[in-house]
């Protein structure tokens, strides 16, 4: 028989095994690896991301080890077979991973220095090139970044469609180059008259970054925003998040959200590498804050098949 002296005792034990349950999952979790889409260079993904999974390895216990993906499908795959439990998606790369069956739950994006939750698709052309309007780019070559691209690929194609321009018939040429530093760097370098790219503000852009890295046009001279003109623009998009497997037990997951959301506090010097500091901090997010990007690719996904 139950009596309130059983229930109080019971109570008492599960309290004081508290910390013990909370950790099991240490033991089928010894190690963690945290995937990240190819953005820029490898090296410089690295570079940048390395610092978080130190953190992330003090916050929760166990080393957390970094894997840079060769591509953007490698870390939906990664996921899928469960070899990644912590990823960095674009926002069209988590939609794809959600939409082919990956289980995967957002946790956190970043606030950028212009306070919103969220970047551009642009198209670049070179400043000093002819070109002034996308009817200007018909017949030229365009550099897409990675068919799950967001900014690279999705978007633009998207938004394109939606002013009247069939990407497929205005440009004699598209290629994907397998990352949005390769995208600015085949139009700096002459191989492609446009590219697609991310843009947050007028300070902070890949190329941006890629200046902030010291690195330099084929004549030797430092590279800067000034070196390329947007001739095109989407409309707002929602930044990509860091997200976990679902299958992960719950209390590893809310210990991974509470690391993300104390980062930018806990961490600042971690915090300001990922973004070279122009960031204000991370948000909660959840799938509804993705709906918008599945539709899009489901979109395109229908356009493809009709083409």
């Amino acid at each position: 028989m139950l009596t309130r002296r059983t229930l109080v005792g019971a109570a008492a034990l599960m309290l004081a095994a508290g910390p013990a349950f909370a950790q099991d999952w240490k033991a089928k979790y010894p190690e963690l690896t945290l995937g990240v889409i190819p953005a820029e260079n490898a090296s410089g993904t690295v570079d940048r991301y390395t610092p978080l999974t130190a953190y992330l390895s003090k916050e929760l216990g166990v080393p957390v080890k970094l894997r840079v993906a060769n591509d953007y499908a490698a870390v939906i795959e990664g996921q899928r077979a469960g070899n990644i439990q912590i990823a960095f998606y674009g926002p069209a790369s988590f939609a794809r991973a959600v939409m082919t069956g990956v289980k995967t739950e957002p946790v956190v994006n970043q606030k950028h220095e212009t306070g919103a939750s969220g970047y551009y698709s642009v198209i670049y052309v070179k400043a000093d090139s002819p070109y002034q309007k996308i009817e200007d780019l018909k017949g030229k070559s365009l550099a897409f970044v990675d068919p799950n691209s967001t900014s690279g690929n999705q978007a633009p194609r998207y938004f394109l469609q939606k002013a009247g321009h069939d990407p497929e018939k205005l440009f004699g040429k598209t290629f994907f180059a397998g990352s949005h530093e390769n995208a600015v760097l085949a139009l700096i370098q002459g191989t492609a008259d446009a590219a697609a790219n991310l843009w947050n503000s007028e300070t902070d852009t890949t190329i941006t970054r890629m200046a902030a890295k010291g690195m330099k046009k084929p004549d030797g001279t430092p590279l800067k925003q000034a070196d390329v003109r947007v001739i095109f623009k989407s409309e707002f998009l929602p930044e990509g998040p860091f997200a976990v497997l679902a299958s992960l037990p719950d209390d590893l997951k809310q210990s991974i959200r509470q690391a993300f959301l104390a980062l930018p506090t806990k961490d600042k010097a971690t915090f300001d590498k990922l973004s070279d500091g122009k960031d204000l901090g991370l948000n909660a997010v959840t799938l509804k804050d993705y709906q918008p990007i599945i539709d899009m690719l489901r979109h395109n996904d229908e356009q493809r098949k009709r083409s």
